[in-house]
């Protein structure tokens, strides 16, 4: 049987893992602490966990955001955060066409 309710999310376990240290270093503007790295973990768990699509969708607008704004300072972890988040929005175009629906925020 088909889940829909989390259709939308698409997360591998390799940026799952990489995510949240780019995004904390990124946030603290250089080498984060273990901790910093555990709180943006725990916030995209929260995201995935307890939110919807929108608060997922939302996510990813300010992740990309951030990681726009730290191009210049932070590449590496901006170039990984833009690289999931790219690699998400692909993986839902190819499930809205695959259902033949559209995808709203």
């Amino acid at each position: 049987m088909e889940r829909t309710g989390r259709v939308w999310l698409s997360l591998t376990p390799e940026p799952e893992h990489e995510l949240p240290r780019a995004i904390a270093a990124m946030r603290a503007g250089g080498r984060p602490s273990d901790a910093e790295v555990t709180a943006e973990a725990d916030r995209i768990e929260r995201v995935v966990l307890v939110g919807g699509r929108r608060r997922w969708r939302r996510w990813l607008r300010e992740t990309r955001q951030l990681a726009e704004r730290s191009a210049d300072t932070h590449p590496t972890e901006a170039r990984l955060a833009l690289d999931v988040i790219d690699n998400h929005d692909a993986l839902a175009l190819g499930l809205q066409r695959r259902r033949g629906g559209t995808q709203t925020e």
